[in-house]
């Protein structure tokens, strides 16, 4: 099952991907669904729950500006449009799983997850960026902790 939800991330991550490209390329005819659906027929057998995948996605979709809300103070050096679509789509995903998916994905579960996929699809650096920006989500979003203490402690 971990496997199968690592693959399911992955089309997750694709889809959301290729939404916000072509959104941003002003493309009328752009359909989340449609997308999910041609990157799912890609793992034909290999993904068993489809609905963990239409949850991230349609989850990350229907919150995206919460979650861009959330993710900006957590790297304020880097204004969100400035950070590479694939670290802002991984971000996005791995702050959904930590804020809405609790009771399924275990927090370190859903920050190793982004943080894989960032090695795997990310620059050299990705990875470290994106489990520093999760690790203080987690701190402060879900532990509660104020952003002093999570930037001291770190």
């Amino acid at each position: 099952m971990a496997s199968n939800r690592h693959l399911g991330r992955i089309v997750a991550l694709q889809t959301l991907y290729e939404v916000e490209f072509r959104t941003q390329s002003a493309d009328a005819t752009v359909s989340a669904d449609d997308i999910m659906a041609r990157n799912m027929e890609r793992y034909e057998g290999a993904i068993d729950d489809t609905e963990f995948v239409s949850e991230l996605v349609h989850g990350v979709l229907g919150k995206l500006d919460e979650l861009d809300g959330k993710l900006q103070p957590m790297a304020p050096e880097w204004p969100l449009q400035q950070i590479a679509r694939i670290d802002r789509s991984i971000l996005r995903l791995g702050l959904f799983e930590l804020l809405y998916r609790a009771g399924t994905v275990p927090p370190k579960v859903a920050i190793n997850e982004a943080v894989e996929l960032a090695k795997a699809f990310g620059s050299d650096n990705s990875s470290k960026f994106i489990n520093g920006v999760l690790g203080t989500a987690f701190r402060t979003l879900v532990e509660g902790e104020s952003p002093v203490n999570a930037t001291t402690e770190s």
